[in-house]
């Protein structure tokens, strides 16, 4: 197994890794909206943090040396299912043509009151 670490996405805030890679694939901690520069949520509404999510995952991979094209599963939790349309137009943006398989997971609550946070499984 091989950790995966970059400066350039928000530190683990506990005992876990951003990624691991393992026989060709890399399985990202789940990322939350948060600025790696200063640790807290950025501002808006979930169009912004859903972004910043993929600014952050997308850092975690480059740190593995993949692309989002790479990924080849998603998992995606809502604090709130009404925001699903914007979040998935902003998904559609971030893969393009590429459609990962993807679950999408109502939940009660995310870290630091969050709206969305996003894991991913990728293929080196």
């Amino acid at each position: 197994m091989e950790a995966i670490k970059t400066d350039f996405a928000p530190a683990a805030i506990g005992p876990y890794s951003q990624a691991m890679a393992l026989d060709g694939l890399v399985f990202t901690s789940g990322q939350i909206p948060l600025d790696p520069a200063t640790m807290k949520l950025v501002e808006g509404g979930i169009d912004a943090q859903t972004r910043q999510v993929f600014r952050n995952l997308q850092a975690v991979l480059d740190a593995a040396g993949l692309t989002l094209a790479a990924v080849v599963k998603t998992t995606v939790f809502l604090q709130d299912m009404t925001d699903f349309g914007a979040m998935n137009t902003i998904y559609a943006e971030c893969f393009g043509h590429h459609a990962p398989a993807r679950s999408t997971v109502d939940v009660a609550k995310l870290p630091l009151g969050a709206k969305v946070e996003i894991e991913c499984i990728a293929a080196r």
